[in-house]
């Protein structure tokens, strides 16, 4: 089952990307065919924009670093989504919630 702070593979268009799910474990569990994610890139230096967060591969479980794009926050269909091992820390999602609450202005 997909729970928040797991690394999930999208296929869009014919690309596969990596995302981490954000969303809330009552909406996780429910029917909505959605869930709210933000994207991982490999792009490193965007891990200087305020928010955004380093993943390190071995935290992710992806085969190198990346960062947690957190102005990307999206809804994706659920059955496009496909888990993988990757799950983030504790930690790691304390710091992609702060970086989301400043892009939201929570």
């Amino acid at each position: 089952m997909i729970t928040r702070g797991s690394v999930c593979l999208i296929q869009e268009s014919g690309l596969g990307r990596s995302v981490l799910v954000v969303q809330a474990e009552p909406f996780n569990q429910s029917r909505i065919p959605t869930l709210l994610a933000i994207p991982l890139s490999n792009q490193l230096h965007l891990a200087e924009a305020p928010g955004n967060v380093l993943v390190p591969a071995a935290a992710s479980g992806l085969l190198r670093n990346t960062v947690a794009v957190v102005s990307g926050l999206q809804a994706f269909e659920r059955g496009n989504l496909r888990e993988t091992q990757g799950r983030l820390t504790a930690p790691l999602l304390e710091a992609i919630d702060h970086g989301l609450r400043l892009v939201l202005g929570l």
